[in-house]
């Protein structure tokens, strides 16, 4: 009785350090490796740069932390999350409100592109969605599962065009 009292305390312990440190393990034990570039779009629907307008903080400044919390934070506020075939242009999902991993990352990049250009960061950082794929330990996990849904996966890339340096950015 005392060994099961023992090890459900361990086991709680353990899921409880990888509930608070969930975030962390993520990005120091998954890595992204892109397999190519998904079309960029630019805003140009007049309800999306007024979506965007409306939703932006104006303490982003010449800061690209800001740019992409803004982005998130206008994305998963428009976008709600389907499997199914649908939109991946970011002007029609102002409409339809329903994207899958193409879609959220197109829309992202489309919005952070559009606050570059607002804030005159465009000479300096650009965004791009990337299909790549998951690797756990260096080891590729897309070929562990079967399903053409898993066969990879919609990141963004933030890239600074003078200094190289680049932040990846799941959205799911």
């Amino acid at each position: 009785m005392k060994f099961i009292k023992r090890l459900f305390l361990v086991i709680l312990f353990l899921v409880a350090i990888g509930l608070l440190f969930r975030g962390w393990l993520y990005r120091h034990l998954v890595t992204y490796r892109s397999i190519g570039q998904r079309t960029t779009y630019s805003v140009t629907d007049a309800r999306l740069i007024e979506y965007i307008n409306e939703n932006t903080d104006k303490a982003i400044d010449n800061n690209i932390e800001q740019v992409v919390k803004t982005g998130l934070s206008i994305t998963s506020k428009q976008l709600n999350f389907t499997a199914a075939k649908n939109d991946v242009d970011p002007n029609k999902l102002i409409t339809s409100k329903s994207a899958h991993c193409v879609g959220y990352a197109a829309f992202f990049a489309a919005t952070c592109n559009h606050l570059l250009s607002k804030y005159n960061l465009t000479h300096t950082w650009t965004a791009k969605p990337q299909v790549g794929q998951l690797y756990f330990f260096g080891t590729n996990i897309h070929k562990y599962v079967n399903t053409a849904f898993f066969k990879d996966h919609d990141f963004v890339i933030i890239e600074n065009k003078k200094t190289g340096e680049v932040y990846a950015v799941d959205l799911q």
